[in-house]
Parts: C-alpha cells; structure tokens; sequence
C-alpha cells in the first residue's frame, strides 16, 4: 500500500521565499520559535512595495494632473462616465485591450487618461504615459538600428502604454511606420490607451499617404473600448472664470477706495 503525506505549507515561510530571504529560509528549523521572523518579513515586504511604486511612478513620467475625483463631468456635452470608471476598475489590462478616447482639444482627455494611468500604476502595473509627437520623433531620429530597436523595446515592454495628442501634428511615413510597429509589438498582448482630438476616418489627414495606417487603425480598435468626449474646452471654461473673478476682485477694490476717500467738509 502506498503511504501518501502531506505537506503543510508554512504561510510565513512561502512569503519569506517570495522575497527570497534565502538566509532565513537555510535557518527556519532554529528560529521557528522566534517573535521577530513575523515583523521582519512584514517590515521587507512594506519597504520593497514602496520602492517598487516609487520606481513604477518614476518610470511612467505621469507629470501633474487633476485627480478624477475633481472632474467636473457636468461640463462635456457628452462623456460616458460609467465607461470611463469602467476604464479606472483596470479590467481592460486582464483581458491586453485598448482604449482610445477621442475628443476635441480642451475636453479632459488628457486628465482622464493620466488617471487611469495612475490606477494602474497604484495596481503594481508598469506604465508609461507619453506625447505622441515626443515620442515619434525621438524614434524618428534614432540612428542605428540597435537603437532604434531599444527604443521600440521600450515602449513595447510596459503593461499600460498610454499615448497622449495623437491627431494635433500631421506626421511623415516614417512616423506612421514606427507607430504601427509599436501598436503592432503591443497587439493582443498588452494595453495601449491612445487620446486624439480626430475620429479614425480622418487618421490619413494626420499620416497623409502612409500605407500603414487601415491596419494600424485596425490593431487599435481590435478590442478596444472607444470613447467619444464632446463639449467646450474645460481651459477655455476656466480662463473665463478667471477673468470674471479678476474683474470682481478689480470692481471689489475700486469701491472700497471710493469708499474710503476722504470728503471735503
């Protein structure tokens, strides 16, 4: 008869192994009894979750930006919240889709795009956020192709790609050609989040005569949760607020120095 045992996994010495304290796991037999294992663990753990977000946050060149909770999503003519907060729970990462949110210039792209981007950081994803012109025309200029295949391995690598203005510049062939080679790279593999102030059907205005751009447009929408943003531009908005509480503040002053101008008796 064949005997079968069963080995009890010890949960403390499997996190121990995770962050390959090997030392600790060479001793376990002479320090099982010992109080301090537990915090030391606990302690390494916490200290490598900070770095590894401080190092994921540095690497995705996020910039600043208004946190969503201070969207004012009573302003676009029309925005899809619920597939924007959809877009922030990070299941389209799960399942390697895109993202593209299109609208005019001004309308909250951008800010939508850096939050979800920041969520996925937060959610131990490795992320980079990038300006499409930046990016395309420092590959456009990599000479040599070890470079230049470096430079595409970095944009190819991360979980989140988010590319930012794609639509403001018209681009060359060239251009057109390293972005499809990216998108392609990252195709059914990895999530790409493209924001653009031009519908697909205008792509060819921004890469005039590229062959490439039906199937780079393809691979982009394959999968992908497209979100049209309609409205004035929330700069726009808030520069006429700006300009109405300055005026307040000037007409505000003007009185109180009326007021207090001394009369002659």
């Amino acid at each position: 008869m064949t005997m079968t045992t069963t080995v009890t996994s010890d949960p403390l010495m499997e996190r121990a192994r995770a962050l390959k304290l090997h030392g600790l796991l060479a001793h376990r037999a002479e320090i099982a009894d010992t109080r301090w294992i537990e915090p030391l663990i606990r302690r390494e753990e916490d200290e490598r979750a900070r770095r590894g977000l401080e190092r994921r946050l540095r690497n995705a060149h996020l910039g600043r930006f208004k946190p969503l909770a201070d969207f004012d999503w009573s302003w676009p003519k029309q925005c899809d919240r619920e597939a924007v907060e959809e877009l922030m729970r990070l299941g389209f990462l799960e399942e390697a889709a895109n993202a593209v949110l299109v609208g005019p210039n001004g309308v909250g792209k951008s800010t939508i795009a850096r939050n979800i981007a920041h969520q996925a950081v937060l959610a131990g994803h490795s992320v980079l956020f990038t300006n499409a012109a930046s990016m395309l025309n420092e590959l456009a200029a990599r000479e040599g192709d070890n470079a230049l295949r470096r430079r595409l391995a970095l944009h190819a690598r991360p979980r989140l790609l988010a590319i930012d203005e794609i639509g403001y510049l018209s681009y060359s062939n060239r251009h057109a050609d390293l972005l499809f080679e990216i998108v392609s790279r990252r195709y059914e593999e990895k999530s790409t989040l493209i924001t653009t102030n031009r519908p697909f059907a205008e792509w060819n205005e921004v890469f005039p005569n590229a062959s490439c751009v039906v199937s780079l447009v393809d691979r982009l929408v394959h999968h992908a949760e497209i979100i049209p943003i309609e409205g004035e531009s929330f700069r726009l908005k808030e520069a006429k607020e700006r300009s109405e509480k300055r005026k307040k503040q000037r007409a505000a002053r003007s009185a109180k120095s009326r007021n207090t101008q001394p009369t002659d008796d």
